[in-house]
């Protein structure tokens, strides 16, 4: 069996930036046990497959990383729209059915694509075990059930110098352990770590910024913000609150094609 495949650097303006995902699409899915080795295989921080829909949605989405599906990714979405919307340039948008975020959008926009994404505003609760895997002494934290951390510090020096316990951090089962403080040359700053999905820093993470779009919208006073994730690779985002919404802004870059040869 020979499986198309995509890899795209997303919320990047040129190759080997933002956060690269593979979208292969299907024609229906294989199983479950296959879509998670393909994902291993590929060894990326998701791997987006994505088969034919009807009703409200054009396509239904699915991402594995290297260890686990996952409710919610950003990057590896806005990667699938690219790929979608690269292929016919008749398409002005693309609606992606998933299974725990409900139906979620990439369009074109001037600065490349607009994804929407849903808002989880988390709140306030005391996490000592993630501060103590993060290194941090003191810090506020908060949690939303979706398995997201937040912890927020003071300056972006703390947010670039914090060296985490991967292991320890795993074993507190947050799926997004989110590291946030006011920005230098952006409004905000961030970091992210998954250990427990098997990715210990990822690079741009848009379901990362669902949880931060409602929390900074609230401290900021506005409901539009630029974003800076300080990762190696790094990647920067325009993010917007709108209702339940938030609408991240990138742009894309294909840069492998080819074919998954099972």
């Amino acid at each position: 069996m020979k499986l198309p495949f995509t890899q795209v650097d997303a919320f990047a303006d040129a190759p080997f930036t933002g956060n690269p995902a593979a979208v292969m699409p299907l024609d229906a899915w294989l199983p479950d046990a296959v879509l998670q080795s393909i994902a291993a295989e590929n060894n990326l921080s998701e791997t987006a497959f994505i088969i034919p829909a009807g009703g409200d949605a054009d396509y239904e989405l699915r991402w594995f990383t290297p260890g686990t599906e996952v409710a919610l990714c950003g990057h590896a979405t806005l990667a699938a729209g690219h790929v979608l919307l690269s292929r016919d340039p008749g398409l002005d948008r693309v609606r992606l059915a998933t299974r725990k975020a409900g139906i979620l959008e990439v369009a074109r926009a001037a600065a490349g694509y607009a994804l929407t994404l849903p808002a989880y505003a988390p709140a306030a609760k005391p996490l000592p075990g993630t501060l103590a895997a993060l290194g941090i002494a003191q810090a506020d934290t908060y949690w939303h059930p979706g398995r997201y951390a937040l912890v927020a510090v003071a300056s972006a020096a703390q947010v670039r110098a914090v060296v985490p316990d991967f292991r320890a951090l795993a074993a507190e089962n947050d799926m997004l352990t989110i590291v946030t403080a006011p920005g230098e040359d952006s409004d905000i700053v961030s970091r992210v770590f998954a250990p427990a999905a098997g990715i210990d820093e990822d690079p741009v993470t848009g379901s990362a910024h669902s949880v931060l779009a409602p929390w900074w919208a609230e401290r900021l006073g506005r409901d539009s913000f630029t974003a800076y994730q300080a990762s190696a690779r790094g990647g920067r985002l325009d993010c917007t609150l709108s209702g339940d919404s938030v609408i991240m802004a990138g742009r894309c870059v294909t840069v492998i094609e080819g074919q998954f040869i099972l």
